[in-house]
């Protein structure tokens, strides 16, 4: 990453997300000092310049922390050799233990040398209490400080000490509202048969005939409820139209990429590689999936909604049936579920076996005779087919760690797990997609296993929520479980 200059440092910051961030001024106006945790910066380099026209300190503890991570060849490493360059930059200005400021709004960035004063309840031999002691020594001093920390149990010891403590929120979205792909409105039946009929709908006269009936409904002047925002449907966004009269007569439309019309939506007449949807939400992520102008697909849901053998079902069809795509890759990040078993034997492809066990379920499912059928007639066990395709060269599985540096052209691109992403690295696997590329990303945000992750500040939601806008872009949030019976009474009742 090349380090921004002043100017665009700023622009930056003027173009943050729409979520709170600790930048933003309190009420009375008061510049903050923001003390700012090791995890912060090595989750995002360019935190250091995402506190507008307040101070950053960063405790000496916080550099002598950096200094383990910066020989990592993963992207902990690579943040951390990041923010040690963007200081020594910033040495170049002026002197870091004065503070240095750089967007020329009065922000400042400084590195706390001196030993700061701490409470005797914190042991000094703690690196954790050493950067704590910074930011309560700053209020004892009567200075607006904030501890920014990614660590839950350092801002609970901040807070008890009467600090205030916050999380680092410039990348996250909120989840309880997260955007679901998808929207059900009430139509006229006129409305609903015309889709039918010419095969389209403007997005005008939907609009108009939903704004008609709102005009007539009752309202209340006096009940003290906000008006509802305009309606605003997103690009590739599904639509379930009832009707308003009568609650059977239904359809499913989506809009058309950047057009100003919707067209009707029908489950696939044959099975995409055995695979045939079961509720209205597959149906939609198999719309989005065999849709070559759509180049990227997020599949959002808990365990057994079908994201991940849906999207390895399309890839099939469009790479081994239609020849759309060249290869099918499929990659997950290396990240365990509880405590992880050591070291594992063996070369790459037999250490990755273990990590891709997942997805040589839905290979092995797909390729028997319970999910192709009568599809591909093979007499060959699902393994042995599984070990031909890659030795040619088809299909192709390995982790992210490898996926920096790279450009993948015209392939079928599947990331799977992606809810243990940071935004940074989304970011850099979606900007590895070439020319004629797919990329489709599976996960479930009630599933992390990233500590540093929540449903709020993983990557897929981070990309999700900023992506949806573009006309490239489709989302489906899978809410049922079709795995079982009881896959689904555990998501219900555990």
């Amino acid at each position: 990453m090349i380090q921004p200059s002043a100017s665009s440092a700023a622009a930056a910051v003027t173009q943050a997300p729409r979520t709170a961030t600790p930048a933003e001024p309190d009420s009375t106006g008061m510049t903050k000092y923001f003390v700012l945790d090791t995890n912060v910066l090595l989750h995002n380099p360019g935190a250091l310049t995402m506190f507008a026209d307040n101070h950053v300190l960063i405790p000496l503890t916080v550099l002598e922390e950096l200094d383990k991570f910066k020989k990592n060849n993963d992207d902990v490493g690579r943040n951390c050799r990041e923010v040690i360059r963007q200081l020594d930059r910033l040495r170049e200005r002026g002197k870091l233990s004065e503070g240095v400021e750089w967007n020329g709004h009065g922000g400042t960035i400084r590195v706390v040398f001196a030993k700061a004063e701490r409470p005797a309840a914190l042991p000094e031999d703690v690196p954790d209490n050493r950067i704590i002691s910074v930011a309560w020594a700053l209020q004892q001093e009567g200075k607006p400080a904030v501890m920014i920390s990614k660590d839950i149990n350092v801002r609970l010891k901040a807070d008890a000490l009467g600090v205030p403590a916050e999380d680092f929120e410039a990348q996250k979205v909120d989840s309880d509202r997260l955007y679901r792909g998808y929207r059900d409105l009430e139509a006229s039946s006129a409305v609903i048969n015309q889709m039918y009929d010419e095969k389209q709908l403007a997005m005008d006269e939907l609009l108009a005939d939903v704004a008609a009936a709102e005009a007539l409904a009752p309202t209340d002047a006096a009940d003290g409820v906000l008006p509802e925002a305009p309606l605003v449907i997103e690009p590739n966004e599904f639509v379930q139209l009832r009707g308003r009269d009568d609650t059977s007569h239904t359809a499913l439309a989506r809009r058309l990429a950047d057009t100003e019309h919707l067209i009707p939506v029908h489950a696939p007449r044959r099975p995409t590689y055995g695979v045939v949807p079961r509720n209205l939400q597959q149906t939609m992520a198999i719309d989005l999936l065999l849709d070559d102008e759509i180049k990227l697909v997020s599949l959002l849901g808990t365990a057994g909604t079908g994201k991940t053998l849906l999207a390895i079902a399309a890839g099939m069809q469009k790479v081994f049936g239609d020849q759309t795509y060249d290869k099918l890759l499929v990659a997950r990040p290396i990240m365990p579920m509880g405590r992880d078993i050591g070291y594992l034997p063996g070369d790459k492809d037999e250490k990755l076996s273990a990590w891709m066990q997942p997805i040589f379920d839905n290979l092995e499912y797909l390729l028997s005779s319970r999910g192709v059928g009568g599809q591909q007639a093979d007499s060959r066990p699902a393994e042995q087919r599984i070990q031909t395709l890659m030795a040619g060269g088809q299909l192709v599985l390995e982790p992210l760690t490898y996926i920096r540096g790279r450009s993948i052209p015209n392939q079928f691109m599947i990331v799977d797990e992606a809810q243990n992403l940071t935004p940074h690295e989304v970011k850099t696997i979606v900007s590895r997609v070439g020319e004629g590329t797919k990329i489709v990303l599976t996960g479930d945000a009630a599933q992390i296993d990233n500590p540093y992750l929540d449903a709020s500040s993983n990557g897929m939601s981070y990309l999700i929520e900023r992506m949806r806008p573009a006309g490239q872009v489709g989302h489906v949030t899978l809410a049922k479980s079709e795995r079982s019976e009881l896959a689904s009474l555990a998501v219900d009742l555990l």
